[in-house]
């Protein structure tokens, strides 16, 4: 027992790892001690596991190719009719996943171009858009009843007309081809007994919640077509209901893509005890960290609500002063927080920044630890588009939020949240079965 704690301290690392590669299997593991060594390092990385566990020695270490049998047999497949249905399942999953962010490209365009108002009445099933020039005209008279044309948009042309409803047209009726993609291979899939239990309760929840998006989503229209409560406000949608749309949005596609990620990978990769220690390491800092991007995705949807991001177009400061003056002006003063334009600006600006130093402080906590080549590189990626989001966001306030700055804006948050995801699904814990066939050390070649 004393020859192994000297080991540990031996091989232990300033940052609190432990390097494997100056052990000596000759000397530093004896044929007594390999099972009473393997468990004190396992214990080590891991403290909540069950009584008993054992790692195995390093005279037994298995090689990744046979760890592979070991992969299907410990982790629980969410489809099991082989591979070919795994693939066929994960394909479809990505592509739903693709197709909902396309949704909020679309929805960010159609925002961003003021076109969410322009039809004024909305049926689940949807309908056909005017085909003759008096049904144009029909749909124009009733747009000129809506407070966005007697106070924004008094004058257009029934062109101009055109153009705005076309784009609320497009945005609602790819919404509904979405559910039909998902609804009719989610049926074969079932049918054929692809699906299990646990997978089906889940996509039957997200399929659900995307059926609800459309009622969210009138229901955010609804409140711009009321009249505003000053002839001097400008109409537009209530902030809680479209970051209510929005953030409906984002689960879906976090949903459907961490579901997807763990049909193709059920296991996350895990090539010795030392990289699945390491990964451990750094799921306690990603974690936090996701949390706070994926709060300031939410903030940006209050900008958006309160057209926020057209004042104090200058940045680092905001205007003169680095805090308006009127950031708690309404009461109660959580209000502050959702309608406030001045303090609404100022949440995001420094929800962004602390984003961008935890993704910072991300990297440089990890950059010395012994784990998986794929981690380091989603890492290097994600601090990456941090930088390039937070330019984005700069450039697009300094500019007054042009169309194609804005979009790319909301992009960029989606593909964030998206590189959070696969760090975080890759950090999962591997199961029992697989964490028992690992080496101590990966091989290198």
């Amino acid at each position: 027992m004393f020859r192994t704690l000297a080991f540990l301290k031996r091989i232990k690392r300033p940052n609190g790892t432990y390097n494997f590669r100056k052990a000596t299997p000759s000397t530093d593991f004896p044929e007594p001690l390999n099972g009473f060594l393997a468990s004190q390092i396992a214990r080590k990385c891991f403290r909540s596991l069950p009584k008993g566990y054992r790692v195995p020695s390093i005279r037994n270490m298995s090689t990744v190719a046979s760890s592979g049998t070991v992969h299907k047999e410990g982790a629980k497949l969410l489809v099991t009719a082989g591979s070919h249905a795994q693939k066929m399942v994960g394909i479809w999953l990505f592509g739903s996943a693709a197709w909902v962010f396309s949704m909020v490209v679309l929805g960010g365009v159609t925002r961003l171009t003021r076109s969410g108002l322009s039809m004024t009445d909305w049926k689940f099933t949807g309908s056909l858009p005017p085909l003759a020039v008096e049904d144009w005209y029909h749909e124009f008279e009733k747009y000129k009843q809506s407070p966005e044309y007697k106070r924004v948009n008094r004058g257009m042309s029934i062109e101009e007309f055109k153009f705005i409803y076309w784009m609320e047209y497009a945005h609602r009726m790819w919404g509904r081809a979405l559910g039909i993609m998902f609804a009719l291979p989610f049926s074969y899939f079932l049918r054929k007994g692809y699906i299990t239990l646990q997978l089906g309760l889940r996509l039957s929840a997200l399929f659900a919640l995307g059926a609800g998006q459309g009622l969210i989503g009138w229901w955010m229209v609804k409140s711009g077509l009321e009249e505003p409560a000053s002839e001097y406000v400008q109409p537009r949608v209530s902030p809680y209901r479209l970051a209510a749309h929005l953030t409906s949005a984002f689960s879906i596609y976090c949903g459907l893509l961490w579901t997807g990620l763990s049909v193709v990978m059920p296991e996350p990769p895990a090539e010795s005890v030392s990289w699945v220690c390491g990964a451990a390491k750094v799921k306690r800092i990603a974690l936090p960290v996701s949390l706070l991007v994926a709060i300031t995705a939410v903030s940006g949807a209050f900008v958006a609500g309160n057209d926020a991001g057209h004042a104090y177009n200058t940045f680092p400061k905001m205007g003169d002063t680095w805090i308006p003056p009127d950031v708690f002006d309404l009461k109660p003063v959580i209000r502050n927080f959702f309608e406030n334009t001045s303090t609404v600006q100022l949440d995001h600006r420094i929800l962004a920044t602390a984003t961008l130093l935890s993704i910072g402080t991300l990297w440089w906590s990890t950059r010395k630890l012994d784990i998986h080549p794929a981690v380091k590189s989603l890492i290097g990626s994600i601090v990456g588009m941090a930088s390039l989001q937070v330019t984005l966001g700069i450039s697009t306030l300094l500019s007054y939020v042009p169309v194609s700055l804005g979009t790319a804006h909301q992009a960029g948050a989606l593909t964030l949240l998206t590189l959070m995801i696969l760090l975080n699904h890759t950090l999962r814990r591997p199961s029992g079965s697989l964490l028992k066939s690992l080496p101590q050390v990966a091989k290198t070649t």
